[in-house]
């Protein structure tokens, strides 16, 4: 198995520029929200429209030119160039846009259609309803942030902003768990578990692709793959439910990016 530095099975949820978000305020890292925002969309049931729905156009040169050029106009100004969320207009944003580069790499098809089309709509925040462009743009739109995020085409310079790098990715939870350890929220042997856990989940990912695109929220998916890996014995159900408790008070605390 390669070496895989980050997977944040809490991930950090769609967020757009146009206006000031209502929620509260951000937590450690990029593109969130207080804890119990963060939550909220993270554990938020796909609407039945979107429940299912799989990107119907190839990641081919042509959807990625044609994703390029919607993602410089729609989407650089806040979420940045290379997708890392550090765009200009989202500077002032609370909470910050997403690392949608990072973010999209993991996020099943119909999760991201449903936000892109739906914007901030079911959270009241001020994402803009993508659903003006039709349903090519949108895949489209998905094909280029999960390119960006895969470093499979190379980042406009038209806004700024950083290109998605997994050391950097790496260092912030390295960073979140020393936090989490000082303050209590767990133990080091806690924090040892989740990174046990953490490492076998980013490799399944990353070997098993289907993943990505499968159906489900990100606490479904979450829990699909802790089953996957208890099933093929690469990590215990103690270790598993230990990750699920750990995971839960991290994202509880706002410490976790």
């Amino acid at each position: 198995m390669k070496k895989i530095f980050l997977f944040v099975l809490l991930t950090i949820l769609l967020t757009a520029c146009g206006g000031q978000s209502t929620e509260t305020g951000p937590g450690m890292g990029m593109g969130m929200g207080g804890g119990n925002g963060m939550m909220t969309r993270h554990h938020a049931e796909i609407p039945a429209e979107y429940l299912g729905v799989t990107n119907p156009i190839p990641m081919d040169e042509v959807s990625l030119e044609r994703g390029a050029a919607l993602y410089a106009t729609n989407c650089a100004s806040c979420h940045g160039d290379g997708g890392m969320g550090d765009g200009p207009a989202g500077a002032a944003l609370d909470p910050v846009p997403a690392p949608v580069a990072h973010t999209s790499q993991m996020m099943a098809d119909d999760y991201l259609f449903w936000r892109i089309s739906e914007g901030g709509t079911p959270f009241a925040t001020s994402m803009p309803a993508w659903k003006v462009l039709d349903e090519q743009a949108r895949w489209d739109l998905i094909n280029y942030m999960r390119a960006l995020g895969a470093g499979t085409v190379k980042p406009g310079t038209g806004m700024g902003g950083a290109a998605f790098d997994p050391t950097v990715q790496a260092a912030h939870q390295v960073a979140m768990l020393k936090q989490a350890v000082e303050q209590g929220v767990i133990t080091k042997a806690e924090a040892d578990i989740f990174n046990t856990v953490h490492t076998a989940a980013e490799q399944y990912r990353i070997e098993d692709p289907e993943v990505v695109n499968s159906s489900g929220n990100a606490n479904e998916r979450e829990v699909a793959i802790l089953a996957a890996l208890v099933a093929e014995k690469i990590i215990t159900q103690q270790q598993a439910d230990a990750f699920t408790d750990i995971h839960d008070r991290l994202g509880a605390s706002g410490l976790m990016p």
